[in-house]
């Protein structure tokens, strides 16, 4: 070989190898004439290059600090470096400070923190990630827009669950509460921050090029998770924060419950009671077993206890619930487990107590009867009050045999100033997100003293770490069909950040008159929920409805058909939670995250996957007789309502829906067999159609 050509090869090798190795550097740092940075994170994960970039629109830098409210803008070349194929590592001298940006890899994933020193007066951080015009965002909460929760349902809304366009607030609010910092992108990253301090998303609102994030507090770090698979995105921030509770099979039985239990002298029809236990309670429990209406759990929500605010002291208010204890007896004779509502406040004479002791803290604002003279919000950062409640309110019930806890109000009266110091040193505006976990960690604790790994909590508030510890439900969600939109799109996207054990409330919650085709819609889909809880239908049943028909034969059918679904299923839903719990992957899954390549899968969001096997198409819509439903390719799908149909993956069909269906396809050669549906909500029918005698049903019971 002549001489100059091998000297050029070895040349051209050796660049080679230089710029490869260069390539291979996690982070590319750039500045430009202006000093302006640019981070670029090298990944193969990501479809394009996943950059931090300054934003012209707003003025904002790749990476910015606060200090005393004014922002400090990041710029110009780095003092000292390091960089290589897993750790990149800069530091600058900005505003009398040493400003550090690290980067490192960690089993796969992109651990990072931003730093200053001295941080005294640091008081936030914020970046900007660029942003493609086709990318899909989704993750952070439950809600479909912030603000007041009424906007997520509002007439009209057309937003669903991709982000983009939106402003977000990460600070929980009530009702639909449930939160977390991390959201993933169809470009194929998954973003997490770390901590409890309230932050601050737009997405593309401002800038359609960009993401801009910040948060508050003296630093900032989180972990950047990459994946051709969303569906690996999602199981590694799952397993990271978690893992999932995994609540007993029970607790995946369908559930009843009302908001108010007034113990009356008569049944909805008459009747006069003669059984020694609350009415409304014991007409439900008649009823649905006369009807042949599976109820795994039973609830009773505030009012329960003593005084006004029917919470008082965990002392059982016996003029509304006469005989409680021997009324859970009886309930655990039929088959079906008790839950309470409960609250992170005490009132009655524990309210004194905890004033006295210091374990109560400010409560937000103007609450009308929920103030300081009323109640006391616990300080649960005080491991002394998380024990004194524990033991005399928790344990307490839980040894009268109550099975499960309903956590309320863990979002609304809680300060959120950085002028309130509370017991472990933190001041409340860093608790505020933080305070629903320390809440249900404190119940959970007290039930695993007592009950071991047989109990389940539900409640509405969570963040970062919560599904350790509890299931949840959806909060006040308004009953309008926007309503049931909402919950469908809630189940998806808590399934998304690490919330897995869900529920509404269906027929939503107290927002006009009940409407029940979207009941019966609401139901359909419930039914496809780890957690079926129906209430509180206005303090009502469907054979008590407070117009024309009182006794509502479809109704009733239509809630036996898929409260027997959701029974036929416990067993399968309780190992798609063990597996959740396991593996990180979710019950609910939004069809791209089991068909990430298909683009139909990404704007399909009315139909979902439960499990690996069971496609739902779910309805939210008046007066809709039929849906389109679009069948992922790359598997066979039977219809579960017509079992001699079989369709071939990759097209959308569309499905006649009468009040009582939902589209529902089995995956081919899976284990999943429903029976004949059609012939069950025939039964169904037929035995609504036979008025229950109640005087007849008291008879036959042991009270």
């Amino acid at each position: 070989m002549n001489h100059k050509i091998f000297t050029s090869l070895l040349l051209i090798f050796a660049l080679s190898a230089l710029f490869s190795c260069q390539s291979r550097n996690l982070v590319q740092l750039k500045t430009d004439n202006n000093g302006a940075i640019t981070l670029t994170i090298n990944d193969d994960a990501v479809k394009t290059p996943l950059s931090i970039i300054p934003d012209g629109k707003t003025g904002n830098s790749a990476v910015w600090f606060k200090t005393n409210g004014e922002k400090n803008l990041l710029t110009g070349k780095p003092e000292n470096i390091v960089s290589n194929e897993n750790q990149f590592k800069a530091t600058w001298k900005d505003a009398g400070k040493t400003v550090t940006l690290n980067f490192e890899k960690v089993e796969g994933n992109i651990h990072f923190s931003f730093s200053a020193s001295p941080a005294d007066d640091v008081t936030g951080w914020g970046l900007n990630m660029a942003a493609t015009p086709d990318e899909f965002f989704t993750g952070l909460f439950e809600r479909v827009v912030d603000g007041n929760q009424r906007e997520s349902w509002k007439e009209g809304i057309t937003e669903a669950l991709d982000l983009r366009g939106q402003k977000i607030d990460m600070l929980v609010k009530p009702t639909l509460s449930l939160y977390t910092p991390f959201h993933i992108s169809s470009k194929g990253y998954g973003l997490f921050f770390e901590g409890t301090w309230p932050g601050h998303y737009d997405f593309c609102n401002t800038n359609p090029d960009v993401v801009g994030i910040s948060f508050e507090g003296g630093s900032l770090s989180g972990i950047i998770y990459t994946d051709t698979n969303p569906a690996e995105l999602v199981k590694a921030h799952s397993l990271h924060v978690g893992p999932t509770i995994v609540p007993p099979e029970w607790a995946f039985l369908p559930w009843r419950w009302r908001d108010n239990h007034w113990n009356r002298e008569t049944y909805y029809n008459g009747t006069k009671v003669s059984a020694p236990y609350n009415s409304m309670l014991v007409e439900d429990m008649l009823m649905m077993k006369a009807l042949d209406i599976p109820c795994g759990v039973y609830w009773v929500d505030r009012p329960w206890a003593k005084n006004p605010h029917g919470y008082a002291d965990f002392e059982w208010d016996e003029e509304r619930l006469p005989n409680p204890q021997q009324m859970i007896e009886w309930l655990h004779e039929n088959d079906t487990r008790f839950m309470l509502w409960v609250a992170p406040w005490v009132t009655g004479n524990m309210r004194e107590e905890a004033h006295e002791k210091g374990y109560s803290q400010p409560i937000k604002g103007p609450h009308g009867d929920y103030n300081k003279d009323n109640v006391a919000l616990i300080d649960f950062t005080n491991p002394d009050a998380c024990k004194w409640l524990q033991k005399n309110g928790i344990e307490k019930m839980l040894k009268q045999g109550v099975d499960g806890f309903k956590l309320d109000r863990s979002e609304e009266l809680v300060p959120e100033t950085n002028d309130i110091i509370l017991h472990d040193g933190r001041t409340a505006r860093e608790v505020r997100n933080d305070y629903p976990v320390l809440y249900v960690e404190t119940v959970n604790e007290a039930c695993r003293n007592i009950k071991g790994d047989d109990f389940v909590l539900i409640p509405r508030a969570g963040y970062t770490g919560s599904s350790k510890y509890s299931g949840f439900w959806g909060g006040d969600i308004g009953s309008p069909p926007e309503g049931l939109r909402a919950a469908i799109i809630a189940v998806q996207r808590c399934a998304i950040i690490g919330f897995p054990v869900w529920g509404s409330d269906i027929g939503g919650y107290w927002q006009g008159d009940l409407d029940r085709e979207v009941t019966a819609r609401w139901l359909a889909f419930g039914c496809f929920n780890p957690i079926m809880e129906f209430g509180p239908t206005e303090d009502r049943a469907p054979w008590d409805m407070d117009s024309e028909p009182g006794y509502d034969t479809e109704l009733i059918a239509v809630w036996r058909l898929y409260a027997k679904i959701h029974t036929m299923l416990a067993g399968y839903t309780h190992q798609l939670v063990v597996n959740a719990n396991q593996t990180g992957m979710p019950v609910v899954r939004p069809l791209f995250l089991q068909f990430p390549d298909q683009p139909k899968a990404w704007k399909a969001w009315q139909t979902y996957m439960y499990g690996p096997d069971i496609l739902v198409s779910a309805l939210w819509e008046k007066g809709q007789t039929s849906q389109q439903v679009y069948l992922p390719e790359r598997e066979k799908w039977v219809d579960a309502w017509d079992t001699s149909k079989t369709y071939e993956g990759g097209q959308t069909v569309e499905v006649n829906t009468p009040y009582e269906k939902i589209p529902i396809f089995i995956r081919e050669g899976s284990e999943v067999d429903l029976g004949d549906l059609n012939a069950l909500y025939r039964e169904s029918l037929e035995l609504a159609e036979n008025v229950p005698d109640l005087k007849e049903l008291e008879k036959s019971e042991s009270f």
